[in-house]
This record gives structure tokens, C-alpha cells and sequence, in this order.
């Protein structure tokens, strides 16, 4: 039997969320591994006490998820950490409430359903931490975790490991020090959670993709059920609203979803399919114009830094005024998140992953991707020689759905299909440029209208040329990428 922390937390008023981001990389070292000499200083060593949470399922875990109940010199609160891209987030509400707050159990409305969070089990963990600085900037954060588990009133010895987390280097110094803790005895992790590795259970493992040989529909139900799993990924940190990649991520996979199903469509039953498409539409149309304010916010922030004082108060003023409409924003998207029409999306998407409506179909995965290129290569052989940037923008479009598609048949085609869908996204992101200076335009008109001062006039006219130098940059040299793009797109489909 394992023993649970048995000073329950009292009850009281709920406390408000924090959260940030965090980048971290973890490492597993034998029972005699010491921290080599690195520049820093050393931490002071702490005890955690931590009572994890979680469905009778591990429904968390499974999902990436922890959430854990921790006393720290007397400081007690629920942590949550959740995905955010290839990072995650951590969310804190200190207290001590008796169960699980109610702020962080609506965060995880879609995992939970009306499944019960259970204590699982309790960790003690003594920690080492070491500060690496290099000079004065703070690049890392190393901790050295003793990890024993409280069972049937008894302290039970069980593993170590090693978490580095980011402070303010960037990857290449991360990777730096990673290596040096390698060479001095640490090796790979096996992404488990604490707990998991203390309870000695399997890790949550990634469906693979099928074989090249495999039938069409298990292409697609490998397809739909990785991005359905993204969607539900970065649902929590969407409804949360703190931190613009949780949403960037979940209308990506919104985007990569309607696609599959576009481009398999004549493989699915056509009310069924299309049905689905246009729910998966208005999600997608639901977070955009979130999605755009996040873009503008974080472009403008950046051109500020560049401004003098003078100008860059006006561009503060205005970029304030963004945020308040983002607020506005957010509260419609978490309103559409608690609706029964997004739920019942859901649970058709989840549906869609296990057991999708298909008709007999002769077509492969190979020839569904070749389709798609087709209707790309048609589109760009159709541009002016100076396009519009509505045309430019469904190329966009359509070079989208050629690299899902292409992603779907990569097992199929091999290295051509890779090196397709690098250049695809390469070409994405340069007319992706095109279209935010487009967008940061529109803002601009806008911050004309919030700031009539002649001062903001001459502000305005120096940020629309750098618009328009921006999509000048993208359009220099575009015939030329399309016509490599091509044909690197003939090799992989003919």
C-alpha cells in the first residue's frame, strides 16, 4: 500500500493562478554520479514533498500531464504542468485546499470528463541545485533529485535523475551543458514522470506510424489520432490564456485535421467527412482572430524596442489597446470551449481517430498526396507575374495542405517526400511573412484611429514602409523558390 501524504491541506479561499513557461531537459545518472566542476553557484540543498494526482487511468500522465499537491519549507500549492509546443508550462495556485482546485480541474475539462482525481502517490525529494551562470547571465538551473517514496509509513529509496531548465541561455548553450553532463556519466531519460518511475509503470508511448504497406484508412487514423492528441495537448493552456503558443498549437492541429480529411476525402464518407470539415472550419475561424492579435501584440512589442522614447510611448499606448481586445478576445474563445458544440467536436474527433466512415477506395496515401501537389503546382503556374496578395495567400493555402499531405505519405515516398516537405515549410513560413505584414498594415490604420497626433502620423507612415519593405523582401525571390520547389515536388510525386 502506498502511503499519501497524510497532513492533508486545509481549507480555505481559492488563490489566484500563476503560471510561465518551462524549458527542460532531463537526464538519468547512476547512484554514484557527482555534478561536474561547471561556473555558477551552488544551490542550497531542499526537501519536496510531493503528493501526485490523477485518474484511476493515469489519464494525465498519459497525456503528458502531472499534477501534484507540494510542501516546500512550508510553502504548500498545486502545481500543474501541461504541454506548451515541445516545452511545457507550469501553473501554481498556492494554498491548501483539501482537493484540487477548482481553477486547475476546469483547465482539464476534456481529460477529466467526469473521471474522479485521486491522490496517487507520495515523492520525497531531496535536491541538489547548482546555478550556471556565464558571467553574470543565469543560463541554466541544474537540479539533482534523490527520489524515495513514502510506503506503509517507511521511506523506500528509488531513483535519481537530473532536470537542467532553461533561465536565459538559448538551446545551443542548453545543449552545451547537456553534453558536458553526459560526458561526466548521465544518460538518457525515458520521459517518465516522477511517479511513473517510482510506481514502475510503462511510459505513455506514441502510436507509430504504419507501414509503408499498411492500408490507407490506418494512414489516416495514425494521422487524425496524433493531431487530435496535439488538440487536446494545448486545450488547457488555451483555456488559460497565458501563454499565445498553447493556442498557435491547438489551431494548428484544428488546421492539420481539416486538412487530413480534406485531402482523403474521397476515402470518407462524404456527409460524414464534410460535416466534420465544417466544425473543424469554425474552430479554426473561432481562434484566428485570436491567433492574429497574438502575432500583432508580440511584432509590434519587438519594433517598440527599436523606437525612441517619445515614439515608443505612443507604440506602448497602442499596444495596450491590442492586449485589451485580446482580453475581449479570450473571453469568447473560452466561452466557445465550454460550449456543448465544441464537446461534441471533440468527441466526433475522437471518434473519427478510432473508427472513421470510410468507403472502399483503390487510391493510396501516395496518390491522395500526389493529388494535393497537383492542385499546388496549378495554383503557382496560375500567379501573375506580380500576384496579388489574396493569390499569394491561397498558395499558401494550398503549399499547407501539400506538406500535410506529404507528411501522411512520407513513410510511403522515403527521403524525396522529407526534403518535399522542408521546402514546403520553408515556402509556408516566407508567405506566412507576407501575410503579417498585410495583417500589421490593417493594425497600423488602426493605431491611427487610437492616436490622431501628428507625431503618431509620421510613426505610422515609417512603420507601413517597413510593411511594405517586409513583403518586397518575401517577393524578391519567390519565382525562383517555387520553380526549385517544384521541382523538388516532381521527384516525390511525379
Amino acid at each position: 500500500m502506498i502511503r499519501l501524504d497524510r497532513q492533508l491541506p486545509r481549507r480555505g479561499r481559492p488563490s489566484p493562478i500563476s503560471s510561465q513557461p518551462e524549458r527542460e531537459l532531463k537526464l538519468t545518472v547512476a547512484p554514484d554520479f557527482h555534478l561536474p566542476r561547471l561556473p555558477g553557484t551552488p544551490l542550497p540543498r531542499r526537501l519536496l514533498i510531493s503528493t501526485y494526482y490523477d485518474t484511476a487511468a493515469y489519464d494525465l500522465a498519459h497525456a503528458k500531464m502531472t499534477l501534484r499537491y507540494r510542501i516546500e519549507r512550508g510553502k504548500k500549492s498545486w502545481q500543474l504542468k501541461i504541454p506548451l509546443g515541445d516545452d511545457r508550462q507550469e501553473i501554481e495556485v498556492s494554498g491548501d485546499q483539501v482537493d484540487p482546485p477548482a481553477s486547475l480541474r476546469g483547465l482539464l475539462t476534456l481529460h477529466l470528463d467526469h473521471r474522479k482525481l485521486v491522490p496517487v502517490v507520495t515523492l520525497r525529494v531531496w535536491r541538489r541545485g547548482f546555478l550556471v551562470r556565464h558571467g553574470r547571465v543565469p543560463v541554466a538551473e541544474i537540479a539533482l533529485d534523490t527520489v524515495s517514496v513514502d510506503k506503509n509509513g517507511g521511506v523506500i529509496p528509488r531513483f535519481r535523475e537530473l532536470e537542467i531548465e532553461q533561465r536565459q541561455g538559448d538551446e545551443a548553450s542548453l545543449r552545451a551543458l547537456e553534453q558536458q553532463l553526459r560526458e561526466a556519466g548521465a544518460s538518457d531519460h525515458d520521459g517518465r514522470p516522477k511517479f511513473f518511475r517510482a510506481l514502475s509503470l510503462h511510459p505513455p508511448t506514441p502510436g507509430t506510424q504504419p507501414d509503408a504497406e499498411a492500408p490507407v484508412v490506418e494512414h489516416l487514423k495514425w494521422a487524425l489520432a496524433q493531431h487530435v492528441g496535439w488538440l487536446l495537448a494545448h486545450d488547457p493552456g488555451t483555456r488559460l490564456g497565458t501563454e499565445s503558443e498553447s493556442l498557435h498549437q491547438l489551431r494548428v492541429a484544428t488546421r492539420r485535421l481539416r486538412a487530413v480529411l480534406r485531402t482523403a476525402k474521397p476515402v470518407f464518407l462524404t456527409a460524414w467527412v464534410t460535416s466534420l470539415q465544417e466544425e473543424l472550419k469554425w474552430l479554426i475561424e473561432l481562434l484566428g482572430s485570436a491567433r492574429d492579435l497574438d502575432v500583432q501584440i508580440a511584432y509590434f512589442t519587438e519594433e517598440s524596442v527599436e523606437l525612441d522614447m517619445r515614439d515608443r510611448k505612443l507604440l506602448v499606448q497602442f499596444i495596450s489597446h491590442l492586449r485589451t481586445q485580446r482580453k475581449a478576445v479570450q473571453q469568447m474563445v473560452l466561452s466557445e470551449l465550454t460550449s456543448a458544440r465544441y464537446f461534441e467536436l471533440i468527441r466526433r474527433l475522437q471518434q473519427a481517430a478510432r473508427v472513421p466512415s470510410v468507403v472502399e477506395s483503390p487510391l493510396t496515401i501516395r496518390q491522395l498526396a500526389r493529388r494535393e501537389f497537383k492542385n499546388l503546382r496549378k495554383a503557382i503556374h496560375r500567379l501573375a507575374a506580380s500576384p496579388s496578395a489574396t493569390a499569394l495567400h491561397n498558395v499558401r493555402i494550398k503549399v499547407k495542405r501539400a506538406r500535410y499531405a506529404a507528411e501522411l505519405a512520407r513513410s510511403s515516398v522515403g527521403k524525396p517526400a522529407a526534403r518535399f516537405i522542408k521546402s514546403a515549410r520553408a515556402i509556408q513560413d516566407r508567405l506566412g511573412l507576407h501575410q503579417d505584414a498585410i495583417q500589421a498594415e490593417r493594425h497600423i490604420r488602426q493605431f491611427l484611429k487610437y492616436s490622431t497626433s501628428v507625431r503618431a502620423a509620421f510613426l505610422a507612415g515609417r512603420m507601413a514602409e517597413r510593411q511594405r519593405h517586409r513583403r518586397e523582401t518575401v517577393r524578391k525571390d519567390m519565382k525562383l523558390l517555387f520553380k526549385r520547389f517544384l521541382k523538388q515536388g516532381k521527384k516525390a510525386w511525379g
